[in-house]
């Protein structure tokens, strides 16, 4: 089954190079490109976009503003957008995944690299390393105003095991370090991460170290 993509970047050398990319690649195809966020949302639902290469800075409606609008409509419930940045940490990176983007990328990535982070996200996982974890918990622990009222009650719903996954997600471990983690199998991992997602209605694993920190499961590193 092939991949679409839509390439939203305000940038034309940057759309062109990343279009030649995907497209090289037997099982991904670009359905359009956006220069704006606003061109993002429209596309993203004429083209039929599975993935949305989302940058943040774009004239209008901002890659942020894009992802939020894309993310909130229930037609588009399938659709996951991987964000680029100039910078891996990027002052914006924290709402993006607030936003219910899927992960974020440094424009620099090696090509193989980017071409994977596509297939995870449309795979629906989350590309979340624990580079960009650590990210993530500097930008939630330096902006309390960010966060909602939210509490350990939230995780009532879940398993004692579920509990166990849910904070080792939180320090970027993927389903594989997991596994060798607990002493369990991959897919026993997997199945553990995807209850915790169904249970607390996050769409991915970048959603769940949200709820991880929101609800004081975890905490960040002293």
């Amino acid at each position: 089954m092939t991949i679409r993509v839509l390439l939203a970047d305000d940038q034309n050398l940057i759309r062109a190079g990343f279009r030649v990319l995907i497209d090289a690649a037997p099982d991904l195809e670009v359905v359009g490109e956006a220069a704006t966020g606003r061109e993002a949302v429209e596309l993203t639902r004429s083209a039929l976009a599975d993935v949305v290469l989302m940058d943040i800075r774009m004239p209008g409606l901002d890659g942020l503003a894009a992802t939020r609008e894309i993310t909130a409509d229930d037609d588009l419930a399938g659709v996951r957008v991987l964000i680029l940045t100039t910078f891996e940490i990027d002052e914006y990176v924290f709402q993006a995944l607030r936003a219910g983007a899927s992960g974020f990328l440094g424009k620099g990535v090696e090509p193989a690299e980017l071409l994977a982070a596509i297939r995870t996200v449309a795979g629906g996982e989350a590309l979340l390393s624990p580079k960009a974890t650590q990210s993530l918990i500097a930008r939630f622990m330096a902006s309390p105003d960010d966060r909602p009222a939210t509490t350990a009650a939230q995780l009532d719903a879940l398993t004692g095991r579920e509990r166990e996954v849910l904070g080792l997600v939180a320090t970027g471990l993927s389903n594989d370090e997991i596994a060798e983690r607990l002493y369990v199998s991959t897919s026993t991992a997997k199945t553990h991460v995807n209850r915790a997602m169904t249970k607390l209605g996050a769409r991915d694993r970048a959603q769940l170290v949200v709820i991880a920190y929101q609800t004081g499961l975890a905490r960040a590193p002293q």
